[in-house]
């Protein structure tokens, strides 16, 4: 290897990400949740989606246990969110109360749009476990901002303003969708 692992990161800095906050419930009962910006569309039939999670997660078995779990994607006015739960350790939920989805997980409430997946996969990713969930529901909230909270190279941004020339109909062009 002829970079540090401070080096790779720096460079994967420079991709912007979305940022998600994935929440499930216990086998205890215990609120889980975490901030990822790791959130992915797999496939369209069926309809998957996946995350990842570091392996040094205080909350990392209850995840490996987790069959059903949430997945809310921040608008751009959302970062003290994110970064609450990107926080280790407990009090993440303190004084914060999350809407039960349509299958019953734990979401967000305020968010951009909303995932409700159940286990489908979950792969070895070196320090991190790739969880891959078939979406049983999902939700776009009226009236809620058409911009997501951004991460960019170490911190929050948000989008100014649609590329001059873009069109609805470039909607999925990278995908073919």
């Amino acid at each position: 290897m002829t970079f540090t692992p401070g080096e790779f990161r720096k460079a994967l800095g420079v991709f912007p990400t979305g940022v998600a906050v994935v929440a499930a419930r216990a086998p205890d009962g215990l609120l889980q949740g975490t901030t990822v910006s790791s959130f992915n569309s797999v496939s369209l039939d069926p309809p998957l989606v996946l995350f990842s999670l570091a392996r040094t997660v205080l909350s990392f078995s209850a995840w490996q246990a987790a069959n059903v779990w949430g997945i809310s994607v921040l608008h751009e006015t959302q970062d003290g969110l994110s970064t609450r739960f990107a926080q280790s350790g407990g009090g993440k939920w303190l004084g914060f109360e999350p809407i039960a989805g349509v299958t019953g997980v734990p979401l967000i409430p305020g968010a951009l749009a909303y995932f409700e997946c159940e286990r489908y996969a979950v792969h070895d990713g070196g320090d991190h476990l790739i969880f891959v969930g078939r979406v049983l529901a999902l939700g776009r909230p009226s009236g809620s901002s058409s911009r997501p909270l951004i991460f960019f190279a170490g911190r929050y941004h948000q989008i100014d303003r649609p590329r001059q020339g873009a069109s609805e109909s470039d909607e999925g062009i990278l995908h073919g969708w």
